[in-house]
Order: C-alpha cells, then sequence, then structure tokens
C-alpha cells in the first residue's frame, strides 16, 4: 500500500471505519464474512471527502454490506468512493451480485480491503468493476480486513471450522488440583465473557474426561445470537444418559463423536435419548479428529470454540488446529507435580517449533488476566 498522499490517508481512514463496523455482524451472518462497507463523495473545502453512508451486513440472507450502504446513499453515491473491507461479490448467491449495484449506482472508484477467497469471486468482482471503468485500489489495512474474515477463510480454502481454544488456568499454570478440583478458577466475571463467547459460536466440544468430571451444559447463558451445536469426543460412548448434557438433547442439540468399537446398546440408548450419533470407522484418534473437523466444515459450521481438558486441547495442539487461545490466568498458585496443564498431548521437541500467539486483546476480568490471540501459522 503507498502511503504518504491525503488519498491514501482518506482511504485508510474509511477503510478503518468500515472494518468496525463490519464486527457490528459477528454471531449473525456466519458462515458468511463480515463485510461492511462506507460512501464518501468529495467535499467541498478539497480535504477528501465526506462519509455519507454506512452499511454492514447484519445477518446470513439479507443484503451485503455495499447493496445496504448504496440503499442509505441513494444516488448521492454516484460519482463517489465507496470502501468495502471484502472484494464485491459478482455471482448470484443468496442476493444477486453486489458488483451490478456498484456499476448501476455509478461509484466512480472503489477501495478493497481484502480479495475474497471463496471461488467463484477470488477476484472477479475486481475486474468485473475495472472493466466497467470504476477505479478499484485493493489492500488497504489488509492485515485488518483479512483477520476479520479468517474463520471464513479457514472453511473456505481448509473446509473447517476455526477453532478457538479456550482455558481457565492458574498463575502456575494448572487448571485444576491433583484431585481433579477445577470450579472455579476464574472469576464471575471471566465466566460471564465465557458465556458470551460460546452465544457466537457454531460448536462448542468438550471430551469426555471433562463431561465426566464437570458434568458441563455448554450453553450460552444468557443465549446469544447462535445455538451452537453441543459435540461431545466420546469414543466409547460412555456418556451417562442422566447427565445434563443428554437431559436436555432434545432441547439443545448434542453431537456424540465415537470410534469404531463404541457399544452398539449405548450408542442406541444415545440415541433414543434424542442425541446425535456420529461414529468414524478409523482407529486412530487423531484421524478422528481430523474426520470430525472435516464433517463440521460439511454443515458449515464455522466458529468452534474447543472446552475440553488437557488430552482434548493436546490433541488438537499437536494436530495444529488450534487457530485462536482465549486463556484466562487467575490470581492463584495451585502446585502440584499431578496438577494438571491445560494442554497435554506429545508436545514439542524443541522450543524452535513452539507455536507462537499473535496477542490481539488483553483484560483484567474480576481481576484475572484475559489473553486472546490468533495462532501464527509458519
Amino acid at each position: 500500500m503507498h502511503m504518504g498522499s491525503p488519498e491514501d490517508a482518506f482511504d485508510e481512514q474509511l477503510m478503518r471505519r468500515a472494518i468496525a463496523l463490519a464486527r457490528r455482524g459477528e454471531g449473525h451472518v456466519e458462515p458468511n464474512p463480515m463485510v461492511a462497507a462506507v460512501i464518501a463523495v468529495a467535499s467541498g473545502d478539497g480535504s477528501g471527502g465526506d462519509i455519507i453512508a454506512e452499511g454492514w451486513h447484519a445477518s446470513f440472507g439479507g443484503p451485503h454490506a455495499e447493496v445496504a450502504a448504496l440503499s442509505a446513499a441513494g444516488a448521492a453515491a454516484r460519482g463517489g468512493t465507496l470502501a468495502v473491507t471484502l472484494e464485491p461479490c459478482c455471482h448470484y448467491g443468496k442476493t444477486p451480485p453486489c458488483t451490478t449495484a456498484i456499476i448501476a449506482a455509478g461509484i466512480s472508484r472503489v477501495v478493497v480491503g481484502t480479495r475474497d477467497p471463496f471461488p467463484a469471486v477470488n477476484g472477479g468482482g475486481i475486474d468485473e468493476l475495472r472493466r466497467a471503468g470504476i477505479e478499484v485500489r485493493v489492500g488497504v489495512c489488509e492485515t485488518e480486513a483479512r483477520r476479520l474474515i479468517a474463520p471464513f477463510r479457514r472453511l473456505v480454502e481448509q473446509q473447517r471450522p476455526w477453532l478457538i481454544a479456550k482455558w481457565a488456568m492458574s498463575l502456575d499454570g494448572r487448571v485444576a488440583t491433583a484431585d481433579g478440583e477445577s470450579r472455579w478458577i476464574s472469576s464471575d466475571a471471566s465466566r460471564e465473557i465465557v458465556h458470551q463467547l460460546r452465544g457466537r459460536m457454531d460448536g462448542i466440544v468438550c471430551g469426555i474426561g471433562t463431561a465426566l468430571a464437570d458434568d458441563p451444559l455448554l450453553t450460552a447463558r444468557p443465549a446469544g445470537p447462535r445455538r451452537p451445536l453441543r459435540i461431545v469426543l466420546d469414543s466409547m460412548a460412555r456418556l451417562p444418559l442422566d447427565s445434563r448434557l443428554v437431559r436436555t438433547a432434545r432441547e439443545v442439540p448434542l453431537l456424540v463423536a465415537t470410534g469404531p468399537t463404541a457399544p452398539a446398546d449405548r450408542l442406541r440408548q444415545l440415541r433414543a435419548a434424542g442425541c446425535e450419533i456420529w461414529q468414524s470407522a478409523a482407529a486412530d484418534h487423531r484421524e478422528r479428529l481430523r474426520q470430525l473437523l472435516v464433517e463440521l466444515g460439511s454443515r458449515r459450521l464455522t466458529n468452534v470454540l474447543v472446552e475440553g481438558g488437557p488430552t482434548v486441547l493436546g490433541s488438537l495442539a499437536d494436530a495444529q488446529a488450534i487457530d485462536e487461545v482465549w486463556a484466562f490466568i487467575a490470581p492463584t498458585i495451585i502446585g502440584g507435580a499431578a496438577s494438571p496443564s491445560p494442554i497435554a498431548g506429545a508436545g514439542i521437541a524443541a522450543l524452535a517449533s513452539a507455536a507462537s500467539i499473535d496477542v490481539e486483546h488483553v483484560d483484567h476480568p474480576g481481576g484475572d488476566l484475559l489473553v486472546r490471540g490468533v495462532v501464527r501459522r509458519a
């Protein structure tokens, strides 16, 4: 991106506003990406321009951001600049192509945050606008624009959900005492944040160990904009029929992911109680996990929260499948050689191989420390 000119600075100002607006769609638009657009026209004092309209993708199947902004601007959009976080679509999906609306509105210039990885677009929208004589600038605030669509990109490019690993631990890195007590390491304020996070997820995963030890519900309280599918990794179908998960399976969807040797009578009992059974034929737990992620991707689950214990998180870490981390660190010390840490598994042999986290946010809910960030891929 060229820097220094007034036009460059104004484009960046428009894009930063659009990125902030796009986040309003979080939890409402998936499996679509969060997108927003702003429209500006030249100002009378020559200072660059004035924003006259804004729009964002507010709900799945609803108007796209560009169409919402153009509708708000009306005839005043003619000759203006449209800044949009993601390349405008050029195909018929649930809504008509945005490129058609942009051209018809007489927009003279389009500023794009990042290209759309969706195969039916992927540069085609930009090409169509340029063929219509519209000036198009691509890559303004691209790092931030790409981050905005990271879960969507993961689903499109790898056909699996964006996995968020969440754990609460003591200052010395323990998630429970040696006897397994873990309620509650984190503060009330931290747990409130977790419920908000759950409410915008498509799925919540835990292992059978966590299900047996904690008897969780894995629901958002109060409910959020989405109702996540609850998923228990339970190779031998040991989930108790009187567990809170099974007792609520007819009200809140529950998927029990099992292995090839799960007892048939247990599977029948769980199905009769309202659970959905997904059974893998793979003997290797890593392959079962890989197959499950593919299955969740085929269901268009975009964001999945993993609230598993050390075994589940360790397996995902070994598979390099964790995309984002939410770590709640309480100002307490538990100690004990037998007290578990958040992530088990095989781990790494050399520090040079350790996963790096790009920290995006640090907060102090209820005296805890919340560190949130994205796992950096090589």
